[in-house]
Protein backbone atom coordinates (compact mmCIF):
# COMPACT_ATOMS: atom_id res chain seq x y z
CA UNK A 1 0.00 0.00 0.00
CA UNK A 2 1.32 3.60 -1.01
CA UNK A 3 0.19 6.62 -0.67
CA UNK A 4 0.41 9.29 -3.06
CA UNK A 5 -0.26 12.55 -0.80
CA UNK A 6 -1.43 13.29 2.60
CA UNK A 7 -5.57 12.97 1.55
CA UNK A 8 -5.45 9.31 1.06
CA UNK A 9 -2.97 9.06 3.90
CA UNK A 10 -5.48 10.81 6.06
CA UNK A 11 -8.55 8.66 4.72
CA UNK A 12 -6.45 5.40 5.89
CA UNK A 13 -5.56 6.66 9.13
CA UNK A 14 -9.00 8.28 9.83
CA UNK A 15 -10.13 4.53 9.57
CA UNK A 16 -7.73 2.90 11.56
CA UNK A 17 -7.28 5.79 14.49
CA UNK A 18 -11.17 5.50 14.80
CA UNK A 19 -11.01 2.18 15.51
CA UNK A 20 -8.01 2.32 17.54
CA UNK A 21 -9.76 4.74 19.30
CA UNK A 22 -12.98 3.01 20.07
CA UNK A 23 -10.94 -0.06 21.70
CA UNK A 24 -9.24 2.64 24.23
CA UNK A 25 -12.42 3.44 24.63
CA UNK A 26 -13.11 0.31 25.42
CA UNK A 27 -10.89 -0.40 28.19
CA UNK A 28 -11.76 3.12 29.62
CA UNK A 29 -15.14 1.43 29.88
CA UNK A 30 -14.19 -2.22 31.20
CA UNK A 31 -11.61 -0.23 34.03
CA UNK A 32 -14.95 2.06 35.06
CA UNK A 33 -17.07 -1.20 35.06
CA UNK A 34 -14.97 -3.00 37.39
CA UNK A 35 -14.63 0.07 39.79
CA UNK A 36 -18.29 0.34 40.24
CA UNK A 37 -18.48 -3.29 40.90
CA UNK A 38 -18.93 -4.53 44.83
CA UNK A 39 -16.96 -7.57 44.68
CA UNK A 40 -13.74 -6.44 43.23
CA UNK A 41 -11.68 -8.28 40.13
CA UNK A 42 -9.23 -10.91 41.71
CA UNK A 43 -5.61 -10.49 40.93
CA UNK A 44 -5.75 -13.19 38.09
CA UNK A 45 -8.93 -11.71 36.38
CA UNK A 46 -6.94 -8.56 35.77
CA UNK A 47 -4.88 -10.54 33.29
CA UNK A 48 -7.27 -9.56 30.58
CA UNK A 49 -7.26 -6.29 31.23
CA UNK A 50 -3.38 -5.75 30.80
CA UNK A 51 -2.96 -8.28 28.09
CA UNK A 52 -5.66 -6.09 26.53
CA UNK A 53 -3.47 -2.79 27.27
CA UNK A 54 -0.50 -4.41 26.25
CA UNK A 55 -2.39 -5.44 22.81
CA UNK A 56 -3.30 -1.64 22.42
CA UNK A 57 0.30 -0.66 22.65
CA UNK A 58 1.43 -3.03 19.83
CA UNK A 59 -0.83 -2.35 18.27
CA UNK A 60 -0.44 1.87 17.85
CA UNK A 61 3.40 1.08 17.61
CA UNK A 62 2.94 -1.90 14.80
CA UNK A 63 0.62 0.21 12.42
CA UNK A 64 2.94 3.46 12.23
CA UNK A 65 5.89 0.58 11.57
CA UNK A 66 3.30 -1.03 8.98
CA UNK A 67 2.43 2.33 7.23
CA UNK A 68 5.98 3.98 7.53
CA UNK A 69 6.89 2.50 4.39
CA UNK A 70 3.79 3.53 2.77
CA UNK A 71 3.99 7.52 3.35
CA UNK A 72 6.08 8.35 0.39
CA UNK A 73 7.79 11.10 2.19
CA UNK A 74 9.42 9.74 5.15
CA UNK A 75 11.21 7.54 3.40
CA UNK A 76 12.39 10.80 1.30
CA UNK A 77 13.12 12.82 4.21
CA UNK A 78 15.11 9.59 5.96
CA UNK A 79 17.13 9.11 3.05
CA UNK A 80 17.44 12.52 2.03
CA UNK A 81 21.27 13.22 2.11
CA UNK A 82 21.68 10.79 -0.85
CA UNK A 83 18.87 12.44 -2.53
CA UNK A 84 19.34 15.26 -4.89
CA UNK A 85 16.23 18.09 -5.47
CA UNK A 86 15.35 18.73 -8.72
CA UNK A 87 14.54 21.96 -7.82
CA UNK A 88 15.36 24.36 -4.98
CA UNK A 89 13.10 27.23 -3.93
CA UNK A 90 14.76 29.52 -1.67
CA UNK A 91 12.00 31.69 0.28
CA UNK A 92 12.84 34.27 2.74
CA UNK A 93 9.86 35.32 5.02
CA UNK A 94 10.41 38.62 7.57
CA UNK A 95 8.28 41.23 9.10
CA UNK A 96 5.37 38.93 8.40
CA UNK A 97 5.99 38.24 4.27
CA UNK A 98 7.24 36.19 2.32
CA UNK A 99 9.33 36.61 -0.26
CA UNK A 100 9.38 33.97 -3.21
CA UNK A 101 12.09 33.60 -5.60
CA UNK A 102 9.31 33.53 -8.30
CA UNK A 103 5.52 35.36 -8.48
CA UNK A 104 4.42 31.49 -9.03
CA UNK A 105 6.87 28.77 -8.28
CA UNK A 106 6.27 25.68 -11.25
CA UNK A 107 6.72 22.21 -10.48
CA UNK A 108 6.96 19.16 -12.70
CA UNK A 109 5.24 15.89 -11.72
CA UNK A 110 7.65 13.61 -9.69
CA UNK A 111 10.18 16.20 -9.55
CA UNK A 112 11.75 16.51 -5.98
CA UNK A 113 11.40 20.18 -4.21
CA UNK A 114 13.58 21.67 -1.82
CA UNK A 115 11.88 24.62 -0.28
CA UNK A 116 14.55 25.94 1.69
CA UNK A 117 12.57 28.78 3.91
CA UNK A 118 14.73 31.86 6.21
CA UNK A 119 13.18 33.78 8.58
CA UNK A 120 15.06 37.15 9.42
CA UNK A 121 12.84 37.81 12.66
CA UNK A 122 10.26 35.73 14.31
CA UNK A 123 8.83 31.86 14.03
CA UNK A 124 6.97 31.42 11.26
CA UNK A 125 4.97 28.53 9.64
CA UNK A 126 5.37 27.29 5.61
CA UNK A 127 2.40 25.28 4.51
CA UNK A 128 1.42 24.91 1.17
CA UNK A 129 -2.51 24.26 1.06
CA UNK A 130 -5.21 22.81 -2.10
CA UNK A 131 -7.52 25.15 -2.87
CA UNK A 132 -10.15 23.66 -0.42
CA UNK A 133 -7.78 24.88 2.16
CA UNK A 134 -6.82 20.98 3.03
CA UNK A 135 -2.78 20.51 4.25
CA UNK A 136 -0.56 19.75 1.78
CA UNK A 137 1.77 19.33 4.07
CA UNK A 138 4.00 22.33 6.54
CA UNK A 139 6.94 22.87 8.48
CA UNK A 140 8.12 25.37 11.31
CA UNK A 141 10.61 28.47 10.35
CA UNK A 142 12.95 29.12 13.40
CA UNK A 143 14.88 32.43 13.20
CA UNK A 144 18.97 31.40 13.04
CA UNK A 145 18.41 28.14 11.75
CA UNK A 146 18.48 25.84 8.78
CA UNK A 147 14.91 25.04 7.65
CA UNK A 148 14.01 23.03 4.96
CA UNK A 149 11.42 20.69 3.62
CA UNK A 150 12.23 18.15 1.20
CA UNK A 151 8.64 17.00 -1.39
CA UNK A 152 7.45 14.86 -4.26
CA UNK A 153 4.06 16.41 -5.79
CA UNK A 154 2.31 13.43 -7.95
CA UNK A 155 -0.47 15.22 -8.86
CA UNK A 156 -1.38 18.17 -10.70
CA UNK A 157 -2.90 21.23 -8.78
CA UNK A 158 -1.98 25.13 -7.97
CA UNK A 159 -1.77 25.71 -4.15
CA UNK A 160 -1.15 28.38 -1.69
CA UNK A 161 0.96 29.22 0.54
CA UNK A 162 0.16 30.30 4.22
CA UNK A 163 1.82 30.35 7.26
CA UNK A 164 0.95 27.74 10.01
CA UNK A 165 2.37 29.29 12.76
CA UNK A 166 1.29 32.53 15.09
CA UNK A 167 3.27 35.19 14.99
CA UNK A 168 0.99 37.95 16.04
CA UNK A 169 -1.70 39.66 14.22
CA UNK A 170 -0.01 40.69 11.08
CA UNK A 171 0.80 36.61 10.61
CA UNK A 172 -2.90 36.64 9.44
CA UNK A 173 -2.09 38.29 6.13
CA UNK A 174 0.87 35.65 5.12
CA UNK A 175 -1.32 33.88 2.56
CA UNK A 176 0.12 33.91 -1.12
CA UNK A 177 -3.09 32.43 -2.86
CA UNK A 178 -1.62 30.25 -6.19
CA UNK A 179 1.97 30.02 -5.39
CA UNK A 180 2.87 26.66 -6.48
CA UNK A 181 2.02 24.80 -9.74
CA UNK A 182 2.17 21.42 -10.07
CA UNK A 183 2.33 20.79 -13.88
CA UNK A 184 2.80 17.05 -15.71
CA UNK A 185 0.94 14.69 -13.75
CA UNK A 186 -1.13 11.97 -16.04
CA UNK A 187 -4.06 11.74 -14.46
CA UNK A 188 -6.97 14.62 -14.53
CA UNK A 189 -7.13 16.29 -11.29
CA UNK A 190 -8.61 19.57 -10.32
CA UNK A 191 -7.27 22.19 -8.30
CA UNK A 192 -8.56 21.09 -4.84
CA UNK A 193 -5.90 17.73 -6.31
CA UNK A 194 -8.55 14.98 -6.12
CA UNK A 195 -9.40 13.38 -8.74
CA UNK A 196 -12.01 14.49 -11.25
Amino acid sequence: MTFSDSLELLSFHWVAYTIYSMLIISVIAWFGYNLTREKKAEPMIRIPFYGFVGFLVVAGVGHHMFTYNSVPWVAQDINRHHVTPDKIFHITAEKHVFTLPDEKMVINCGDQVMFDVVSNDLVYGFGLFRQDNTMVMQMQVNPGSKNDILWTFNRNGVYNLMSTEYSGPRGNSMNIKNAVEVRGCNEKIGLTGGMK
